[in-house]
């Protein structure tokens, strides 16, 4: 049994932290490349220009979902190797940021600016990988991107495709209920989140969670999804052709006037429990 080489593309933040850490540590021997998104890119109009539009079409109330999720683990990210020495994590692949943790396994690494630009088109030539993962990845795919991999690609969902496409399903989820949780491996395809979909589980989460906690805790269930896909593509040699369905509307960010509905419901999109994972991402287990 062949396993496929995979180039992996990632925003590294809170909700996918410690399980891709823990998949490339586990899968070491399988990653041909990891791509490290830029979230304060040129292209997004940068951190200020991206802090303006979240201003603009969510309001503040946004912004401590924002600092909790991206902000914070972005600011400390650097302090990693005082505070794994402090609290005894240096060998925990779990608490080690992604671009050090590569470096130890030697793995490539690039900063992805443009996906489809140059640079990544001449790594993947470079690297020749058999598969695309994006497991929490800000930027779209390219059709002439996707085929740059023999097998094609693969992205992984936190939500209930077709329902909740778009950046932010979990919060779109908590504000449909209890039940609407769940996770999504599909195809990538060039219009987000469309591809054809390889597994679906729904999840139970408790019902004080927070759009963050929810996830955090969906990446981390869909690993095992993962892992058994994997294997199926390793054994049967291509990507299942997967359950094609309806394409449901986009589930943008969310508006000022839906963060108040959920604030009116008692619906927390983060909290202090979530303050403090942010905050210990590199400090503990």
């Amino acid at each position: 049994m062949t396993r496929p080489r995979i180039a992996l593309f990632v925003l590294e933040a809170l909700p996918n932290a410690r399980t891709v850490r823990r998949l490339i540590a586990d899968r070491a021997g399988e990653i041909a490349v990891v791509g490290l998104s830029n979230a304060e890119r040129p292209s997004t109009g940068g951190l200020v220009g991206q802090v303006r539009k979240h201003l603009t079409r969510s309001g503040p109330a946004f912004l401590p979902y924002l600092a909790v999720n991206f902000g914070l683990p972005d600011l400390l990210r650097p302090l990693a190797p005082l505070t794994q020495a402090i609290s005894g994590t240096r060998d925990a692949p779990e608490a080690t940021p992604l671009a050090t943790l590569c470096a130890r396994l030697a793995i490539p690494t690039l900063t992805v600016d443009d996906v489809n630009g140059p640079e990544v088109a001449q790594a993947l030539r470079v690297h020749a990988p058999d598969l695309i993962l994006t497991y929490h990845f800000d930027q779209i795919l390219s059709a002439g991107t996707i085929a740059a991999a023999r097998l094609g690609g693969i992205n992984a969902h936190p939500g209930l495709l077709p329902r909740h496409r778009g950046p932010t399903p979990t919060i779109h989820a908590l504000a449909d209920g209890p039940g609407a949780f769940g996770m999504t491996l599909h195809r990538l395809a060039e219009t987000i989140d469309t591809g054809a979909i390889l597994a679906q589980e729904t999840v139970s989460l408790p019902l004080d969670v927070t759009a963050t906690r929810a996830s955090v805790m969906l990446h981390a269930h869909g690993r095992t999804m993962l892992d058994a896909l994997l294997d199926g593509i390793a054994r049967d040699g291509a990507i299942p052709d997967g359950r094609s369905v309806p394409v449901l509307p986009y589930c943008p960010f969310p508006t000022g006037a839906m963060l108040r509905d959920l604030r009116r419901r008692g619906l927390k999109l983060t909290d202090l429990r979530d303050l403090r994972e942010a905050a210990g991402l590199s400090g503990r287990l």
